[in-house]
Formats: structure tokens, sequence, C-alpha cells
């Protein structure tokens, strides 16, 4: 085998689909780290804001003032989010993939500045900008980082390397959790620096991105460049021939120019997109309303009421957990299937939600139930990251072809930050309301995603993005729950990567 290509579960992976996939997950890095970034520093942040009022006002800062300054600086990242997610489609029609990628790149820089040197500038203002920018970076990366893998990847490779993004989120999540470590970068004169980093795998994407190929779908389908297409699939492949991937897609973009242009509220209108778009909505609601957020946003607080000596290392145990079991599911996509493995991750951790709660209202008389409720969590966060973490971010983008799939991406994106904010500021007042019991109503909704993906969800696995839609345009729910009769068509993927061998 020639020098720069590797097998991978059966397929030739050359250097270049690597490299672009690589690079493109290094916006998921950032976006993880951001989310982990300001958790454990909080206190000795909320001590500089103090400290900034005094310098002002010569007065120490009312306690509901640094509460709500603090509640916004976390709170405000979602809003970003949000916001920015909204607008993937566009930006990624109006740039490309690639060149969307690079330039959202400026936020992050934007963001790691003004939050680096808040400190130095006696400004609270700065940092709340900063997580705002950072959110909105984030979600932009949401959004462009599993269209982009989606769209080169191969069909086979697709639900594997789809994993990635969830896998670089989480890793960004931990880097975050050790160096946010007083010992480390979490001390009061460090943490700045410690937000700052977030503009080192931006400078390492930035780097690496001009050597990635634009997506030959896109350049083909949408900007209609045949040539600069042609090119991208050689380089992906490692073939000289690619006429026959080319024939595919022209047969697609005749398919496609057949149709009106298709917006945000077409996906709602058209019979032809209700169905999926509510099935990607509902899977990004069943990443986010599972409850695995309230254990990130306040797992040191669940950890020091479930007895735990260390929280701050029970909380890095439960990353390490998080990084350990998306590898497993990286491995288990591609042979289980999208919907065997995601309704196997809800039902394992509706399971948990129970066994912690039972756990945590026990604790106080039997003290051992603090080591159940510490492995129910470990459960918890296990189980989401074998389905409901990494599956929903690149389901939307196989649930589409070419021409609905950025606004699908946009309102997927916009749902999933939604609920993030709903939780993110929701979840402490609901704590306090029901106690050990909060995680019933998880359960709850679990439960309730768990039937939803049973009976309405499609499994997409080997299967090509034309045969996914083929597949709803029937309107036969017997049709959607069994697709292998398609498996022999031909695809319009790059699934041919691997079926001959490179001599």
């Amino acid at each position: 085998m020639p020098a720069g290509f590797q097998q991978l579960g059966g397929e030739t992976v050359t250097r270049t689909l690597a490299l672009s996939v690589f690079t493109a997950v290094l916006g998921s890095l950032t976006f993880g780290y951001n989310i982990g970034v300001i958790n454990a520093p909080q206190k000795i942040i909320e001590e500089d804001y103090n400290a900034t009022w005094m310098h002002r006002y010569g007065e120490p800062i009312p306690t509901g003032t640094l509460t709500s300054l603090w509640s916004l600086s976390v709170a405000i990242f979602s809003i970003g989010g949000m916001l920015s997610s909204f607008c993937v489609g566009f930006i990624s029609e109006w740039l490309g993939r690639r060149k969307a990628m690079l330039a959202n790149n400026l936020f992050a820089f934007i963001a790691g500045s003004l939050m680096g040197m808040s400190k130095m500038c006696h400004s609270f203002e700065m940092m709340i900008l900063g997580r705002f920018i950072i959110g909105a970076y984030c979600g932009l990366a949401s959004g462009l980082t599993p269209m982009y893998v989606g769209e080169i990847a191969p069909t086979s490779l697709r639900g594997a390397l789809g994993t990635l993004h969830q896998l670089a989120i989480v890793t960004g999540i931990l880097i975050a959790q050790i160096l946010g470590l007083e010992t480390l970068l979490g001390s009061e004169h460090l943490w700045p620096v410690l937000l700052g980093l977030t503009v080192v795998p931006t400078v390492l994407q930035m780097g690496l991105l001009p050597f990635c190929p634009e997506s030959p779908r896109f350049l083909y389908i949408v900007r209609s460049q045949e040539h600069h297409a042609k090119s991208g699939l050689r380089r992906l492949t490692g073939r000289q021939e690619v006429g026959d991937m080319l024939a595919e897609m022209k047969e697609e973009k005749r398919r496609m120019d057949m149709e009106r242009k298709v917006s945000i509220l077409e996906l709602f209108r058209s019979s032809l997109y209700r169905q999926p778009i509510i099935i990607s909505i509902l899977l990004q609601l069943s990443q986010q309303l599972s409850g695995v957020n309230a254990i990130f946003y306040y797992s040191t607080s669940i950890f020091m009421k479930a007895g735990v000596q260390s929280p701050v290392y029970a909380t890095i145990g439960a990353g390490v957990v998080n990084c350990a079991f998306t590898v497993v599911s990286l491995f288990l996509v591609e042979r289980m299937g999208r919907r065997t493995l995601h309704m196997l991750g809800l039902a394992g951790m509706c399971i948990s939600a129970i066994i912690m709660t039972v756990a945590l209202a026990l604790l106080d008389s039997i003290s051992w139930m603090s080591y159940i409720s510490m492995l129910a969590i470990f459960g918890f966060v296990a189980f989401f990251e074998v389905g409901p973490g990494p599956i929903p971010w690149f389901f939307v983008a196989e649930l589409f072809s070419q021409g609905p799939r950025p606004a699908a991406m946009a309102v997927a994106g916009f749902s999933n930050w939604t609920a993030n904010f709903i939780i993110g500021m929701g979840f402490q007042y609901v704590a306090d309301l029901c106690g050990p019991y909060v995680f019933l109503i998880f359960a709850v909704l679990l439960l309730f995603f768990l039937i939803f993906t049973f009976f309405r969800v499609p499994e997409t696995r080997g299967k090509t993005f034309d045969q996914i839609a083929a597949n709803f345009n029937q309107h036969s729910a017997a049709g959607m729950m069994d697709m292998d009769m398609e498996l022999n068509k031909p695809s319009t993927e790059l699934d041919y990567l691997g079926d001959e061998s490179i001599n």
C-alpha cells in the first residue's frame, strides 16, 4: 500500500482525509474547552469581579449583583451560540464550508483576547463580552464541523468520523477541567491565561485549513465547479479517475436544481422535510434535556452533596469517563448502528438517573450511598457518550440531502443551544425546589425520547444521503424502520474509498 494511505475499518483513508477531519474538529475542541473552562475558577473570578467593583466604587459588590454578573457570564455563552447557530446555513453557503471555518476563527481570537485581558483592564464587561463572542464562535463550529466532516467522509465511515466531533468536544472539556486546577492555571493570577488559551487550537486550525480541500459535494452541487470538485475528490480518495463519483453528484444536482431553494420555513411547511426536521429537533433535545449538562455545570456541587472528599478530582474523573466512552461509541457506531446506540444510551441514562435519585435521597441515612451516587453519575455520563452525545450532531446531516442540509443544521443547532441555555439557567432553581428528586424529571424525559426513537427514528448506517431522503418520501412508517432493501443502490457519497485497492 502506498505511503500516505492506511486502512480503517476496511476503508482506505488518505492523509488528506485524515488531516481534513483532524483540522475540522479542532473547532470542536475549542467548543468543548469553553464549556468546561468557566466552572473550576468560579470563586476566583467572582473575587476578581468584587475587586473590580471595589476599584470603581470603593465598596464591596452587592451579593445579588455578583450573582447576576456571574450568571450572565455563564449564560451569555449559550445566547451567543443560539444566535450564531441560526446563521450556519447562510454562512456555509456564502463562504463555503472551509472558508466559513477559517473566518469563524476571528471570533475566537477576539474572544480570547477580551477574556485574557479582562483582569488587567479591571473590566468584567470584557469578560462577559468575550464569553458572548466565544459562544458565537462555538455556535458556528457546532454546525460547520459536522457538516464538513459528513460531506467529505466515506459513507461506511461517516458515523465513526462524525463521532470525532463529540470526542473533540469532551476532550476539550477534560483539558479545561485539568488546566483549571488551582495548582495549574486556576489560580488568582493565572486564570486569565486559562481563558485566553482558547486561541491555541484556533491558531493551529488556521495554519492547517489551507492544506485541506473544500467539500467536493459543495463545490460541484452548490457552486457547479466541476474542476475544483474533481481536484478535491482526487486528494481525498487518492484516485485519479473520479468520473463515476461526479456522475452520481450530477444526478443529485439535477434533482436539486428541479426543487425550489429550501428555506427554514419550508422545512416545516413541506411534507417532504417536516418529518426529518422534527426528528432532528427531538434528537438535539434528547441530548440537552437528558440532564447531562446539569451534571457538567454543577458537577462539583453534586459530588459535594454526594459526600465526595475531593469533588474537583471526581469531576475530572467524570471527564475521563466522558472521553473513554466516546471512543467506545466511535468503534460501535458503524457496527451497531446509530438508532440502536442512541436507544442504548437513553435507556442506560434513564436507569442511572433513577439510581442516582434513590442514592441521593438515602444519602443522609445510609453513608455508603455516596459511592452509589458517584457510580450512577459515571454511568450516566458513560451512557450519554455511547449514544445521545455524539449521534445527534452528525445524524442531522445524514437525514438531509445537499439542498436542505444547511437550513436543517441551522434549525437543529438553534434547538440544541436553546435547550442548553434553558438547562443552564433553570436547573439550579428546579434542583432547589425538587431536591434529590430532580433527576426523576430527566428520567421521564429520557423515557419519552427512548420511545420516540424506537417508533420514529430510522437507521442510517451504511445508507447514502439519497437513500435516506428517498425513504422519507415513501411516507411509510414500515419503510422508515427498514431501509435494507436499498443497500445495493449505487452510492452518491465517497463510499468508493477502499472499494478499489490503490496500486
